[in-house]
């Protein structure tokens, strides 16, 4: 029987002192986070968000529900049930007005025996099964089977009929190789002669109506409802299948007479998992529903209605969004975008471009690469830049290390290098002064946070079957441990300054009649002020000490003699990758017919898209937030 669900009005005061408590943790782990295409969002009226990729899990939806908040609107997420059984996750998100939906994976049980397809060719939707009882509660008719992980994937496979105790029919006949593979135990097509069958997992079907109705009655009070039509995080380059949940709730609210805007929206983290990292949030123009689909859906031609919508979806996120076929490909656009921003073949580096441009840049040179990775230019082209790249892991340097180690070459002798090297030891040094207090201080957070975190991704690793690293999950972790640990942390060492205080006055530094109230309210004041020194200090002391290897470098003569040769080696890749970009990039885009007029700054009218108002506006309080 479905869940009988209800959004209650959300309370705005709780709402936001929640998201103002988040936001500042998520500010604090962000470096920097770039806002585009804000103004497609309307003041009012209904609107379905819809974000990909989800590859931060619940840092995806307070990084959102910020920027919703200054456009003056609240969301309400559609999230996991699985989720909701988290005592603090599920609170927090029950009070800002989540709704939980269940998915068939969540729920899903391993079942007695193994199945196999007897004969692919002929009745390749015909299960059979060895040690099964396919006539039992578990097993119905819209429920679904999953087969054991396999290449970082678990094959779902829709029960379409119980034909008895050990053959079923499913809905589809067109499986995934690796599906076929492991339901015949060859990669043939035919059933393997000594194969005994696969294990599984089988899950019923989920009546989502209520969670539907749900969304209808928010949306026709003219609430924000947010959704990842992913089904779930993980940390891949390409997005996941979509849910077709999304165009339900859509075209179900649009036959209701509900007037209801569609906006994609484009999540790009730059080492997401990592500590200061960087984010540009996309949002694309909104997805326009013709009426002749939404008559299609009222009309009984609900399939052909979803599909259409779903596939307007997905050209709409693949329009803000970065999808590169594997991490490989990804670490290749990333060199070749660096190469490309230089300003001159001669090495010097042009001045950094936003975030949003740069990730327009990647997402331009991902399609640039699927279209023309097969021609002989651009496979000796990806052969050198990978040689590039691993000279420079070889050296332990970052391209843009290189960059700086070539500006030393060419400005300053040997004579003049060990002065900056000095310069720089000694700022770090007092750098690292500065943090000390705050290190020593909160040096347990830090440990404690990063063990938990990576025990928690190690678990949710283990549970998934999209997940390749787990670091979807890590950043979440990271600020939900923090969030927990800090103030227990503040309140022991308060309690700690009070009884060193009533014992001998901290060694009497304090003096003896100072009361306990100003103690606890200097520490309540101080201590987060610590914390955010050593944030503060610690990052730029961080910067600073990368800069020291590559200077140290050019000190050598041995490393001097390698580096000149790899700056030659870059300096030729740029010219090349400027000139295969001049050469294919007008087939792709039209913006690009005119390469060479506006060579300083890249094809011409590249960012066109991006807002003056979104490179402008403060819509995330950048000054207090990040």
């Amino acid at each position: 029987m479905a869940q009988q669900l209800s959004l209650p009005p959300t309370i705005g005061w709780v709402y936001d002192l929640i998201l103002r408590t988040f936001a500042l943790a998520v500010g604090l782990f962000f470096r920097e986070v770039q806002v585009r295409g804000a103004w497609h969002v309307p003041s009012d009226g209904a609107v379905i968000l819809v974000a990909a990729p989800h590859s931060n899990q619940f840092v995806d939806s307070i990084v959102l529900m910020r920027i919703l908040r200054s456009l003056n609107r609240r969301i309400s997420w559609l999230m996991a049930e699985k989720s909701f059984q988290r005592k603090f996750v599920g609170t927090m998100a029950s009070m800002i007005g989540a709704v939980p939906v269940s998915r068939a994976m969540d729920i899903a049980k391993s079942a007695p025996g193994t199945i196999y397809l007897e004969d692919p060719e002929a009745n390749p939707n015909v299960l059979h099964g060895i040690g099964t009882d396919f006539t039992s509660e578990t097993f119905k008719a819209g429920g679904s089977i999953y087969l054991p992980i396999i290449n970082g994937d678990s094959q779902k496979l829709d029960i379409g009929q119980i034909l008895g105790p050990d053959r079923l029919v499913l809905k589809n006949s067109n499986l995934h190789p690796d599906a076929l593979f492991q339901l015949t135990g060859a990669h043939t097509g035919a059933l393997a002669s000594s194969f005994t069958g696969t294990k599984f997992k089988v899950a019923p079907h989920v009546d989502q109506t209520e969670v539907y109705n749900a969304v209808f009655e928010r949306l026709a009070a003219d609430g924000c409802i947010g959704i990842f039509p992913e089904g779930g995080s993980h940390d891949r380059t390409q997005l996941l299948p979509l849910k077709a949940g999304i165009a339900i709730m859509a075209l179900g609210a649009l036959s209701r007479d509900t007037k209801v805007t569609i906006v994609p929206v484009g999540l790009t983290y730059f080492t997401a998992h990592k500590f200061r990292s960087r984010a540009v949030i996309e949002f694309g123009e909104s997805i326009p529903v013709s009426e002749s689909r939404i008559d299609a859906f009222k009309n009984g031609k609900k399939r052909d209605a979803v599909g259409g919508l779903m596939n307007d979806i997905s050209q709409a996120l693949a329009a803000v969004t970065v999808s590169a076929p594997d991490f490989e490909t990804l670490n290749l656009v990333h060199a070749a975008r660096r190469l490309y921003l230089t300003n001159t073949p001669h090495g010097e580096e042009k001045k950094r471009i936003s975030l949003a441009r740069s990730t327009e840049l990647n997402r331009r040179l991902v399609k640039g690469y699927t279209t023309y990775s097969q021609t002989p230019e651009m496979k000796s082209l990806i052969k050198d830049i990978k040689s590039y790249m691993a000279s420079l892991k070889a050296l332990n340097l970052k391209d843009h290390q290189l960059l700086s180690t070539s500006s030393h070459h060419k400005h300053f002798p040997m004579l003049f290098r060990l002065p900056t090297l000095l310069y720089r030891l000694l700022k770090l040094g007092i750098l690292a002064v500065l943090t000390l207090p705050g290190l020593i201080l909160f040096a347990p957070i830090f440990i404690l946070t990063t063990r938990l975190s990576c025990r928690k991704t190690a678990e949710a690793l283990a549970a998934s079957s999209v997940k390749i690293r787990g670091h979807d999950v890590m950043a979440s972790w990271k600020i939900l441990i923090a969030l927990a640990l800090a103030p227990i942390f503040y309140t022991f060492y308060t309690i700690l300054l009070v009884v060193l205080n009533n014992y001998n006055h901290v060694w009497e530094y304090i003096p003896a009649r100072t009361p306990t109230s100003l103690i606890i309210s200097t520490c309540i004041l101080v201590l987060p002020m610590i914390t955010y020194a050593a944030l503060l200090f610690g990052e730029q002391g961080m910067d600073l000490l990368k800069s020291i290897y590559p200077l140290v470098l050019t000190l050598s003569p041995t490393s001097s003699h390698i580096i000149n040769r790899l700056i030659e080696q870059r300096r030729v890749l740029v010219v090349r990758v400027r000139e295969m970009i001049d050469r294919f990039g007008s087939e792709i885009f039209p913006d690009c017919d005119d390469v060479s007029k506006w060579r300083d700054r890249g094809p011409r009218k590249l960012y066109a898209d991006i807002s003056p108002e979104a490179e402008q506006e403060d819509l995330w309080g950048l000054d207090e937030f990040v």
